[in-house]
């Protein structure tokens, strides 16, 4: 009965190469259980995070090419057209490059999820950035894997990328700007000019970042409006990070009356470098009062204060004006307005003017 044939093999060769399918089967879930049972629980023991990017990354792959490979000898054990087994040859040629290009892309893959965080910092821009990049390698990857793969299956490569030359050419004329937009992501990582949460001044803009993406990053100005930049133009902006700045610095031009005399001007000056030690968040770093300017209606002090980086800039701005009023008032110190004073000379000269009366009643 084993001798028979069916479709050009004996049923005894049909069952070995079935028996040949099964023992693969056995083995994958074996090497399975054994990876899940030891190797795992291994490598998470490790204080290093490298055996476990490996584990990882080895599992799926070596499972699918001992499937691979079981299938391969299950299949040559028959007897088969030679025309069949030239294309499954070749086909497990492009499979197993594949497959090992599908190992490197989990390598990859594992290797950014464990060490990105570790070695840019868990901050908002790092993780919106980190699919793009993640994205970006697997693509190159994939692609250096399918074209090595069809290289080996005889394919040739130069007359292929001859043929999609056109095509290629004119999909990079189209694509141009999204490319640009993608490296211009890549410069607003590389760079860091500002964070998902920063306030800056692009172009003339200004306001809160709250997206940034492979295309475009995304902006929320004061009137809680979205305003969109292309990442190339961004690349190319000049970029204020109000945000990053350690102190914000603010400069007060006050006028004082012409009646003020010197020592008055002098106790002003006093008042306005207390500052600090009377409004709080006002740093006492760099501050300067100065009696700066004459001007046609007022005597000017430049005052210049810095406000610390956890004050809140309106709260601190409104404080040290109001202290201003208020003090400058007790001491009875008068602001100037725009004013001009007009002095007048008259010169009044009485003459006598002689009329000869041509009546008498005349004079």
């Amino acid at each position: 009965m084993l001798e028979k044939i069916f479709w050009g093999n004996t049923l005894q060769d049909w069952g070995i190469s079935i028996i040949i399918i099964l023992v693969t089967i056995l083995i994958v879930k074996l090497v399975s259980l054994f990876s899940k049972k030891v190797i795992k629980p291994f490598a998470a023991k490790t204080k290093n995070h490298l055996d476990d990017i490996i584990y990882g990354s080895l599992e799926s792959p070596i499972l699918f090419g001992i499937t691979l490979i079981g299938i391969w000898v299950a299949i040559h054990h028959l007897t088969t057209p030679d025309r069949f087994m030239r294309i499954l040859d070749e086909s497990y040629k492009i499979l197993i490059v594949l497959n090992m290009t599908w190992l490197f892309a989990r390598f990859v893959d594992s290797l950014i999820e464990t060490y990105w965080i570790k070695g840019i910092g868990q901050t908002k821009h790092s993780n919106k950035m980190m699919p793009v990049v993640k994205r970006t390698l697997l693509v190159i990857v994939w692609i250096i894997g399918i074209v090595t793969a069809l290289s080996n299956a005889g394919i040739n490569i130069s007359a292929l990328l001859g043929t999609l030359g056109i095509g290629g050419i004119a999909f990079a004329l189209a694509a141009q700007d999204t490319v640009k937009n993608i490296f211009g992501a890549f410069t607003i990582f590389a760079d860091r000019p500002f964070s998902i949460g920063d306030v800056v001044r692009i172009d003339g803009f200004e306001g809160t970042i709250i997206d940034v993406g492979a295309r475009s990053t995304k902006m929320r100005d004061s009137d809680k409006r979205v305003i969109t930049f292309p990442n190339y133009k961004i690349a190319d902006a000049s970029i204020i990070n109000i945000s990053g700045e350690p102190m914000r610095r603010v400069v007060m031009k006050i006028g004082l009356v012409y009646e003020t005399t010197a020592e008055r001007m002098n106790e002003a000056l006093t008042m306005l470098r207390d500052m600090p030690s009377k409004v709080k968040f006002v740093s006492p770093k760099d501050l300067t009062a100065n009696f700066s300017d004459f001007t046609d209606s007022a005597l000017v002090i430049t005052f210049i204060y810095f406000i610390e980086k956890k004050g809140d800039i309106a709260k601190v701005t409104s404080d040290v004006n109001m202290e201003v009023l208020s003090s400058f008032n007790k001491a009875g110190l008068d602001f100037a307005f725009p004013s001009r004073t007009i002095y007048l000379e008259k010169e009044i000269q009485s003459q006598q003017d002689i009329i000869k009366p041509e009546n008498k009643s005349e004079k």
